[in-house]
């Protein structure tokens, strides 16, 4: 018995949602459909971990001061930035929470597309079976379905990488943290492991995950604490000097 088995509730739920979506559009449409849905349930999950890296730039320089003012008594340095965090209201776990909340959801997916129950894989996308691994591939249509889904995968890898790239290291990041922006070509490649309808899952939580970045952190607005985008240009109105 798979230790995933564990999901099945779950994955008899995804089932039944997709397979319903499924007798209204086709059964690659209803797939993503499906994952966007959940994803959108998950967005104030993101917005939550934008404000704090936002809330974490903002006390960046007060966090340097903390770390020269204390770097030799590292227990003092802990609680200050501890209750600095506090009065900022930031958490050390809000970047954490989305990836946390996708993992079940990643799961019983990929259970789903694994086990195939029911015959929700016998349907078909541009004439391949959506159970078809890419391995399987055996025509010219169905080497170019997958082909156009790896470019996808990787043009997002490549534009996540390259947003990545653009955002300053913070001086106490730990080592290797730069380097870590290019995991988002593991994407492409874990796809390779999966059937067809993994692989159109893969690719919109991928995109979703990519637009809901740029949106969120977009540097010609900045959102505020009630989700409302307020244009930059009328953050940074100064007072002119009284005459």
């Amino acid at each position: 018995m798979s230790v995933l088995s564990v999901l099945d509730p779950a994955v008899r739920l995804a089932h039944a949602a997709v397979a319903a979506l499924a007798t209204v559009v086709p059964t690659a449409v209803a797939i993503v459909v499906f994952t966007l849905a959940v994803r959108a349930a998950l967005h104030p999950l993101a917005r939550s971990a934008a404000r704090g890296e936002r809330a974490r730039a903002r006390i960046a320089p007060q966090v340097q001061k903390l770390r020269k003012r204390h770097g030799k008594d590292r227990e003092r340095l802990a609680r200050e930035l501890a209750a600095l965090n506090r009065a900022e209201g930031i958490s050390p776990f809000a970047g954490l929470l989305p990836a946390l909340a996708q993992a079940p959801f990643f799961s019983v997916m990929y259970r789903l597309f694994t086990t195939a129950p029911g015959n929700l894989l016998d349907a078909s996308l541009a004439g391949v079976p959506l159970g078809t691994h890419p391995t399987a591939a055996h025509t010219p249509a169905q080497f170019a379905v997958f082909a156009v889904l790896e470019a996808a995968l990787l043009a997002l890898a490549w534009w996540n990488v390259r947003r990545a790239s653009a955002l300053p290291v913070p001086d106490d990041a730990p080592a290797g943290l730069g380097a870590m922006r290019w995991l988002a070509f593991g994407t492409p490649l874990f796809a390779l492991l999966l059937p067809l309808a993994g692989g159109v899952y893969l690719l919109t939580s991928t995109a979703w995950t990519a637009a809901e970045r740029w949106y969120l952190h977009r540097p010609t607005a900045a959102t505020g604490e009630r989700g409302s985008t307020v244009p930059a240009a009328r953050q940074t109105v100064r007072r002119q000097p009284a005459r």
